[in-house]
Order: structure tokens, then C-alpha cells, then sequence
């Protein structure tokens, strides 16, 4: 019999790609989200091949509902920005962490097998010490960075105490196929996109020079599937990236080549709470997962440029 999922913000922009991955597989898929950031649009193609349940995992009763029958979770629900983290922490921290802490124990009481966890690089915080890797001393510099540090460490406590097989990834800097431009809280990626299409200038947080590991999505969903199979992915946090750092100024350049145009570019102040450098150590991933990155920067870029250009109706100009 095929094993039933759940998958947590599966209207999300990671979670979207994850859902479509499992319905390819085969599998019985669950979705659960509040829509607060997520889309429905994201599930159109697969929308009648899985259960779709609208709630909000801080809803302890939601929490205890979508579990029921479920073998694994892909817990991927979360409020993904420092900067929204910073502006409204109460929030914010009901969603990562209650929501989370929920979950868990649901799990627990479901006797759910695993659980995968959707950490996030920002743990590490500000360090000079690259590249980053799991053995470093977190050191979270926003509300969202400790929220997610926190969830991880329930996590390893829940597997610690209850035998709930758990496993962390901390993803470093996701990009790809419908993550949205238009959110005010939007990554890099999609915004500088959005603005090159609109034939805008690209507001630039700082001197452009700060760098990021850049992680195309298909490598992530990648990373899901293999922490939810291997054998001795339990009790661990893994760095998922590619390992290799690109500046903003550096970013910006590629997609003046992809585009054939030359971007206007405003550098600002930078904005509370952002690192200056992030570069992956993926080794534990690469020994004990088998993950290696297909897909890397200038590819993931090419393809995200492609799939917003489809989506963009107003583009100026065209490849």
C-alpha cells in the first residue's frame, strides 16, 4: 500500500513543488494550509489527486485532524520572512513555533513514523566562519531565525524523548517556479525579477555585495524525499544548498545576460535582522542523505526566469 502524506503550507511555494513531486510518485497526499501566504492556484494541476484541508496548525484541534491516517509529514507551514518576523514577532511565532510545537504532538499521539522539518539557515546567523555547518553555534539575529531555530530543537527533543523520528533541514535560500514577486516580503530572487520584467529599478538592501547560497527548489524537494527515506536521517540537522556563494551585485549581472537588458539599481540602507554572508557546508547531507545538487545557480535562475516571464502579462520585452 502506498504511504500517506502530509505536507504542512503545501500551497506554499516549497510545498507546492513537494505536493507535485508525491502525487508523481504515487503517493496519498494530504494538504494542509490557512492560505495566509499560500495559494491555491499553486495545487490547479494536481488539486483533484489529493485531500486539501484549509487550517492553521496553532489550532491545536486542526493539528490533531490532519494527522489522523498519516504515515509521514513534510512540515514546510510557516511565515517565512525576517523582515514580516521582525515587524510582528506574536505573530509570527504562533505560526512557527506554536504551530510546530502542535504538530509534534500530534504526531506523537498519532504515532506518526517521521516527520521532516523545514529549518532555515538563518540559525547560524552573522557568523564570518564559512562555510556554515551544523556543528557551528547557532546564533539567530530576528524573531523568524529564532523561530525556526526553535522548531528544531523541539524536533530533536520530541525524537529524543518520544522516539519520534524527526529530521531538520535548513534550507539556504530557496528560489524557483511560483515564489511570489508581488509579496512585500518577497526574496531577492523573484523581486529583481519581477522588477527587470517591469522595466523598474531594483532596490538593492546595502552595497550588493552580501552573498548567498542560492538553492534552487527542486534540490530541496529532493532533500525531502531523501531525509524521509534514508535510515539514519533521524535526530539530525542538515545543511541543504548548493556550496557555492553568489553576491547580489553578481546575481543582478546574470540576469542582465538572460534578460538582454542593463538594470537600474538603487542601493538602500540594509534592512534589520539580514546576514552579510551565507555559504552552505553540505557534506553530512552529501554522507548520510546521498544529496547532491542538480540543479545550480544559472540553471535554477533560467528556468525561474522562464516560468515568471509565462506568468507575467505586462513584460516589457521578451528573450
Amino acid at each position: 500500500m502506498p504511504l500517506h502524506y502530509l505536507v504542512t503550507g503545501g500551497a506554499g511555494f516549497i510545498g507546492s513543488h513537494l505536493v507535485r513531486r508525491l502525487v508523481a510518485e504515487a503517493a496519498v497526499v494530504r494538504v494542509v494550509d490557512n492560505l495566509s501566504t499560500g495559494q491555491l492556484a499553486r495545487l490547479e494541476d494536481v488539486r483533484n489527486s489529493i485531500e486539501f484541508i484549509k487550517g492553521d496548525l496553532s489550532d491545536e484541534r486542526i493539528s490533531n485532524e490532519v494527522v489522523k491516517g498519516v504515515d509521514c509529514v513534510f512540515h514546510q507551514a510557516a511565515i517565512p520572512s525576517v523582515q514580516r518576523s521582525v515587524r510582528d514577532p506574536v505573530a509570527t511565532n504562533r505560526a512557527n513555533v506554536t504551530g510546530t510545537l502542535n504538530l509534534l504532538e500530534s504526531c506523537r499521539r498519532s504515532a506518526v513514523r517521521r516527520l521532516v522539518y523545514a529549518a532555515s539557515s538563518s540559525a547560524y546567523g552573522d557568523t564570518e566562519v564559512l562555510p556554515k555547518s551544523e556543528t557551528m553555534p547557532a546564533n539567530p539575529l530576528s524573531p523568524y531565525a529564532l523561530q525556526k531555530f526553535v522548531g528544531e530543537r523541539y524536533c530533536k527533543v520530541y525524537y529524543d524523548l518520544y522516539g519520534l523520528e524527526t529530521v531538520s533541514l535548513r534550507y539556504f535560500n530557496v528560489f524557483g517556479p511560483s515564489q511570489d514577486p508581488r509579496s512585500l516580503y518577497s526574496a531577492v530572487i523573484p523581486k529583481f525579477i519581477g522588477a527587470l520584467l517591469a522595466m523598474e529599478p531594483i532596490n538593492v538592501y546595502g552595497d550588493g555585495e552580501q552573498s548567498r547560497d542560492f538553492t534552487y527548489v527542486d534540490n530541496v524537494v529532493e532533500a525531502n524525499l531523501l531525509a524521509m527515506r534514508v535510515g539514519d536521517a533521524p535526530g539530525n540537522v542538515f545543511n541543504i544548498g548548493c556550496g557555492e556563494r553568489i553576491n547580489l551585485n553578481a546575481l543582478i549581472h546574470s540576469l542582465n545576460g538572460i534578460l538582454g537588458v542593463e538594470a537600474i539599481m538603487n542601493y538602500v540602507d540594509p534592512q534589520p535582522g539580514d546576514v552579510r554572508h551565507s555559504l552552505a557546508d553540505i557534506a553530512l547531507a552529501r554522507r548520510i542523505l546521498g544529496y547532491h545538487p542538480k540543479i545550480m545557480f544559472e540553471a535554477g535562475l533560467r528556468e525561474t526566469v522562464k516560468w515568471m516571464m509565462s506568468k507575467t502579462t505586462d513584460a516589457k520585452f521578451v528573450t
